[in-house]
């Protein structure tokens, strides 16, 4: 599993969203690495990480490797920081393995009140519609556009670079496997988080969201807050689904004041 890593000290490990990699982390890995360690990996099949044949991609077997990776590492216990289908990662992960996370930040994560993904799942797993989807790989700077710009609540804070540096990884052969693997449990993954929930309760927890985002919504961050026992929700004015990169240095003050508290 190919990763970043910076810093020393207190473990702190970052998973990001179905489209992304540890690029997406590039705003916040220098902050974390002020308090310690941080690792951001590139999940199997997504940006640079390899996706072996026959591999699977549910949430479980996905929350199972990162705990793997954990171990490669030599990590014992980490702050657990997750976006989107990252969260929904980190949330797996550490219910299977609670001792092993001391703080859980999540950020807009997908979880069983947002119907984020469900509709898109059905879709975009019937074989035609996956074959033409495969197809528009060498096209993915344009694909991408788009998609870039509705997650974010204002498309001017699009950086120079970021389209380039998300659709490269896009350009390799069978790119979309395992985002294939990830949709086709989608909704079964989403049950089975809600059952694992009671058994992370204890775990601090702060949920950032985007007042703007369009992909997970942001009204369910009140039902999944109701999950925890100590859980603080920070709505970032303006932002839309990656905050962290949005409105990186109000995301950074955010997450250092929790994870130092």
């Amino acid at each position: 599993m190919r990763y970043l890593h910076a810093g020393s000290g207190r473990a702190h490990v970052l998973v990001h969203g179905l489209l992304g990699y540890s690029f997406s982390w590039r705003d916040v890995i220098p902050a974390l690495a002020r308090l310690g360690s941080v690792y951001a990996p590139d999940l199997p099949g997504s940006g640079f990480s390899e996706n072996p044949p026959r591999l699977a991609h549910d949430l479980t077997a996905t929350a199972k490797r990162l705990l793997a990776f954990l171990d490669a590492v030599a990590v014992n216990q980490c702050d657990l920081v997750g976006t989107s289908h990252g969260g929904a990662v980190a949330m797996m992960s550490a219910s299977l393995a609670p001792e092993r996370v001391r703080r859980l930040v999540l950020v807009a994560p997908v979880n069983p009140w947002s119907a984020h993904g469900r509709r898109l799942s059905r879709v975009l797993t019937f074989p035609p519609v996956y074959a033409a989807f495969e197809r528009l790989a060498p096209l993915c700077t344009i694909a991408h556009g788009p998609m870039l710009r509705r997650l974010y609540g204002d498309p001017r804070r699009v950086r120079a670079g970021a389209l380039e540096a998300y659709s490269a990884p896009y350009r390799r052969e069978n790119a979309f496997a395992a985002h294939r693997g990830i949709l086709k449990s989608w909704s079964q993954d989403l049950e089975l988080l809600r059952e694992a929930l009671p058994r992370i309760a204890d775990i601090p927890t702060l949920i950032v969201w985007g007042t703007r985002d369009k992909a997970v919504a942001p009204a369910s961050a009140e039902e999944l807050a109701h999950c925890f026992h100590d859980a603080r929700v920070m709505m970032m004015e303006g932002a839309g689904h990656m905050p962290y990169e949005e409105m990186p240095t109000e995301f950074n003050r955010v997450l250092l004041e929790f994870l130092q508290s």
